[in-house]
C-alpha cells in the first residue's frame, strides 16, 4: 500500500482496493455540504441528479462535463453512459455522505466526510471495493480532478480543465498505486 499522501497532494491506497483522497477546503463546512448534495452546486464539479438524501435513497447523478470545466469533452468520452442511479448508504449531514457506485463494473462505495478546520474543511474522500488496479487508477484520477474542480469553485477561481488534468492525474496514478 501506498502512503504518498499530504493535504492537497495525490491520493493514496490506504487497503486493498481502496482510493482515499484528503483536501482542505474553504470553508465553512455547510457550503462545502452544499456542493456535495445540492443539484446545480453538485453539477459544476462532478455531476447533477436529485438525491433522496436519507439512508436507502436513490443518489442520481447525471453527468455533463461541459459543466464543470471550459475544456471540450473528447468524442471518446461523450460515447460513455453518463447517468448513473446509486444508493445513499450512510447519512450524516453536514459530515458524511456516502454511496454506492457502480458504473461500469461490481458495485462500489464512495464515502465524503467533511471536519471543520480552522476556517477550513478537510474533505477526505474514499472509494472503496473498486474491482482491480486499472479501476482504482481510473477512480482515483477521476476523483482528484473532479475535487480540484470543486477547489476551484469554493475557492471562487476559474475551473482547472478536466480532461488534461485526468489525463495527466491516470498517469500519476498509474506510476503510484
Amino acid at each position: 500500500m501506498n502512503d504518498i499522501l499530504s493535504p492537497n497532494k495525490p491520493g493514496t491506497s490506504p487497503e486493498q482496493a481502496t482510493v482515499r483522497l484528503e483536501r482542505m477546503l474553504p470553508g465553512p463546512i455547510e457550503r462545502v455540504w452544499a456542493y456535495l448534495v445540492e443539484p446545480g452546486k453538485r453539477a459544476t464539479w462532478f455531476a447533477g441528479g436529485v438525491f433522496d438524501l436519507r439512508v436507502g435513497g436513490k443518489a442520481d447523478l447525471h453527468f455533463d462535463h461541459s459543466l464543470i470545466s471550459a475544456e471540450p469533452t473528447p468524442p471518446e468520452a461523450k460515447a460513455k453512459p453518463c447517468d448513473w442511479t446509486c444508493t445513499i448508504t450512510r447519512l450524516e449531514p453536514p459530515r458524511v455522505l456516502a454511496y454506492t457506485f457502480a458504473p461500469g463494473g461490481p458495485e462500489s462505495e464512495v464515502t465524503f466526510e467533511l471536519e471543520t478546520r480552522g476556517q477550513g474543511v478537510l474533505l477526505v474522500l474514499t472509494h472503496r471495493r473498486l474491482a482491480d488496479r486499472g479501476k482504482m487508477i481510473g477512480v482515483a484520477g477521476g476523483w482528484d480532478a473532479h475535487v480540484g474542480i470543486l477547489e476551484d469553485r469554493l475557492n471562487n477561481v476559474e475551473p482547472r480543465p478536466f480532461w488534461a488534468t485526468m489525463a495527466r492525474l491516470r498517469k500519476q496514478y498509474e506510476a503510484t498505486l
